[in-house]
């Protein structure tokens, strides 16, 4: 019999558990180089298509759909701490992930990201106040965020509402779109950098 417990948050106490047969499908990691070891799946991690068959049922019920989206290369407690007040805007909080090649894109270094899509996405996926990551391959989630509809977007302070990708759709939909402010000192670019400094 299928799993029907709603995401952690959307009842006030109840851990969360995924739909039986939920599954990531396509990201089960292959040997990685940076560790040698094969990751296991989590039913957390899914594509695009299933996120939408997950939150179909959750939409109907009344939860409130928060998403937010980043490259989360190295997790920091900046990090943690913004995913963490974001899914406290809603019932159920949807990462939106970069994958390798949309990160490449993003001018943050030949050697960006350190970590895999599926070595981040296995770390995020395990935050309690993570429900679903999900990849998107474009430069913007633009396409993710119409395809997902939340009913809140959440980005980090260093947005201006203005800037923010997809706040059209949402404020279209009678939606919120908020910058919420980080914490400060840190930063994966100056971790890197210290990494580097501190072993050449």
């Amino acid at each position: 019999m299928a799993d029907t417990t709603v995401p952690q948050g959307a009842t006030g106490d109840a851990p969360v558990k995924h739909a039986e047969g939920a599954h990531s499908e396509g990201v089960s990691a292959p040997s990685l180089d940076a560790c040698s070891v094969a990751l296991p799946a989590h039913p957390g991690v899914v594509t695009l298509s299933r996120l939408v068959d997950c939150l179909a049922p959750l939409r109907a019920a009344g939860k409130r759909i928060v998403f937010t989206n980043g490259c989360y290369d190295i997790v920091h407690p900046g990090h943690v701490d913004l995913l963490a007040r974001a899914r406290a805007e809603g019932d159920l909080l949807v990462l939106g992930l970069n994958s390798d090649e949309s990160v490449r894109r993003q001018g943050k270094g030949a050697d960006r990201p350190v970590n895999p899509f599926e070595v981040r996405a296995f770390v995020l996926a395990h935050l309690a106040s993570v429900d679903f990551v999900v990849r998107f391959d474009e430069d913007t989630p633009y396409e993710l965020i119409k395809a997902v509809r939340p009913h809140v977007l959440v980005k980090g302070g260093d947005w201006a509402i203005d800037r923010i990708v997809g706040r059209d759709i949402v404020e279209g939909d009678g939606g919120r779109v908020l910058s919420l402010p980080l914490l400060p000192g840190f930063s994966t670019t100056a971790l890197i950098e210290r990494i580097r400094t501190t072993h050449p």
